[in-house]
């Protein structure tokens, strides 16, 4: 599934994970709004969840996902494996266009409606159009700029997407467990 119209970048680093995304919102080729708060702390805090696609998908999967967490007592591996088994077969779930990341305080994952829930290599998680220029700025950043704390290498990262992909703005929110 390929989602265009924003970045979000997870990054673990130095016993940190720090997750952020930019606040464009697009309908079609014209910016709709350039503040979408793009993530959310779930479970009290202890999740935080970044999502790309079509905003009303997304809350709708984010709510499903804080009710999976809760219903498996915050195991998020669980709650996301949950989430994309019914993502994938229910009928009204299956149509939603969207994806997300979900940081723990151990643990970064990529959930998709294709029913995937992926560890991504090298503690690094990028979706949306941007993605790949965050991805690859993050991991040059994690090799080359150790002395960086992971909130500065998802700020980095941000910026490296958002002065390339016309779907991604510099109004970064950010937030580290």
């Amino acid at each position: 599934m390929s989602i265009k119209s924003t970045t979000v970048v997870a990054i673990a680093h130095n016993g940190k994970i720090a997750i952020g995304a930019d606040g464009q919102a697009t309908m079609g080729a014209t910016v709709a709004k350039n503040n979408v708060r793009k993530i959310r702390k779930l479970n009290e805090g202890r999740v935080v969840a970044g999502f790309a696609g079509s905003t009303a998908d997304a809350f709708t999967l984010l709510e499903r996902f804080e009710e999976k967490l809760s219903a498996y007592g915050g195991n998020m591996k669980r709650a996301a494996i949950e989430l994309a088994k019914d993502w994938r077969t229910d009928r009204f779930l299956r149509r939603l266009e969207a994806m997300m990341i979900a940081a723990g305080k151990d643990e970064i994952l990529i959930i998709s409606g294709t029913g995937d829930v992926l560890e991504p290599d090298n503690q690094i998680a990028a979706i949306g159009s941007g993605a790949m220029y965050a991805q690859s700025a993050a991991l040059a950043l994690k090799k080359h700029a150790t002395h960086l704390s992971a909130e500065e290498m998802v700020r980095e990262s941000l910026t490296v997407a958002a002065d390339i992909c016309i779907y991604t703005n510099h109004n970064f929110i950010i937030e580290v467990l």
